[in-house]
């Protein structure tokens, strides 16, 4: 399995962005597809995750309300739509699946990471 993960940047607090990864390898729509981000100095965190079919999503406290998970299982590739961006979501984030236990980022497989800065 290979995730590729992009659409990071530099945004202003309060701006947006979405994040796109893009997988390949094996029957995407069976997997749950999930978003992890990890700030300079601290811990790789859980962020979002969605399930196959049907895509039930989840989300963490941080980020509900504010972040979107969505995906295209004819396209093989998870969003991650990100508005009122604050400087606590700057972080490098990384979509995964395969994860045994999304609170401790046990994950099997891993994108690259893209890195999100929001400036105040």
């Amino acid at each position: 399995v290979q995730l590729q993960a992009s659409g990071g940047g530099l945004v202003q607090a309060g701006g947006s962005l979405r994040l796109s990864c893009a997988a390949s390898g094996r029957t995407f729509s069976r997997d749950v597809m999930g978003w992890f981000r990890q700030g300079s100095g601290k811990e790789r965190e859980f962020v979002a995750r969605i399930r196959g079919s049907p895509g039930i999503t989840y989300y963490s406290d941080s980020v509900k309300g504010r972040f979107t998970i969505s995906r295209d299982n004819t396209k093989e590739t998870v969003w991650l739509q990100m508005n009122s961006l604050k400087p606590e979501d700057t972080a490098v984030y990384y979509c995964a699946t395969d994860c045994m236990d999304w609170t401790l980022a046990n994950c099997g497989y891993w994108g690259q990471g893209t890195l999100v800065t929001v400036s105040s």
